[in-house]
């Protein structure tokens, strides 16, 4: 009886090591299916947050893309109120697709120019650590005013890391809901130029001949609550279409994408599973 309680328990236990090999291996080969799904690049794609943040609102993007096969390198670049960067974490030689959460320690400053010269320190940082020639580039909110003016003072440096592609997600380039605009009252001529341009939109009206000409691919995602205002609930879909007027004639491609519910809120856009698969696609595939 001993004896075949011994050879019972030696079988299941070849059983349940096989199954574990086995299991083992289905999810290297899915993995790895997953990833061929996917570009082969260094190219870094960096996260920019928006006002009153942090890098952990990015994160939900991010997790995704690794959850998704896109990447396993995630490392962290703080910028402190000087603007100084220290970066957590290490991109491995040959990493694919490495992601770099941003974050601005004076994460109020509405001084856009400043936003975006932090934009380029962290550039050059991983420019000087890692020698990147080329980045991506994902931004939330005001995120997205450290891009545009991080481009309006530097696109054409030839020194500093080339943009490829460039994600903009509920960006208010020509004002926010109860500072500078209304709901409805902002509206768009034919060809995407606002009727009534704040201050901002202005200065940024120099990207029409600054944008890198034919270089960069752009997608534009923005947030309509579908409650008649046609807006996120911070920022009308005009202003976050107004970035059309500024740089479509000069980009590589230009795309919008509309996301419409209770889920397209301002804040709920970078924690919107639909907004995941369109820049993890839009980035990657």
């Amino acid at each position: 009886m001993q004896k075949r309680t011994k050879i019972l328990i030696a079988s299941l236990s070849v059983v349940i090591i096989a199954a574990a090999v086995a299991g083992s291996w289905l999810v290297r080969q899915r993995t790895a299916a997953e990833s061929q799904r996917y570009v082969q690049t260094t190219t870094p794609t960096l996260f920019l947050h928006g006002w009153g943040s942090s890098y952990h609102a990015e994160e939900h993007m991010t997790n995704a893309a690794k959850q998704a096969g896109v990447t396993d390198t995630i490392i962290r670049a703080d910028v402190d109120r000087q603007g100084r960067v220290t970066l957590s974490g290490t991109i491995p030689a040959k990493a694919k697709n490495p992601i770099v959460e941003v974050g601005y320690a004076d994460n109020k400053n509405t001084q856009y120019h400043t936003d975006g010269r932090w934009l380029r320190n962290v550039l050059t940082t991983l420019q000087a650590k890692y020698r990147i020639t080329k980045f991506n580039v994902v931004g939330h909110s005001m995120g997205n005013m450290a891009i545009a003016f991080y481009l309006l003072d530097n696109a054409g440096n030839t020194r500093l890391p080339q943009l490829q592609k460039q994600v903009d997600i509920a960006g208010h380039f020509n004002g926010i809901l109860g500072l500078n605009d209304a709901p409805n009252r902002m509206k768009l001529r034919k060809t995407g130029q606002p009727t009534v341009m704040d201050a901002d939109y202005k200065e940024l009206l120099g990207l029409r001949t600054k944008y890198p000409r034919d270089q960069v691919d752009v997608l534009n995602i923005y947030g309509d609550k579908n409650d008649g205002t046609h807006s996120d609930g911070d920022v009308s879909n005009a202003s976050s279409q107004s970035l059309r007027y500024l740089i479509a004639d000069r980009a590589k491609s230009y795309q919008e994408k509309k996301i419409v519910g209770p889920d397209a809120q301002h804040s709920k856009l970078h924690e919107n599973p639909e907004v995941d698969r369109l820049l993890i696609k839009f980035l990657w595939q």
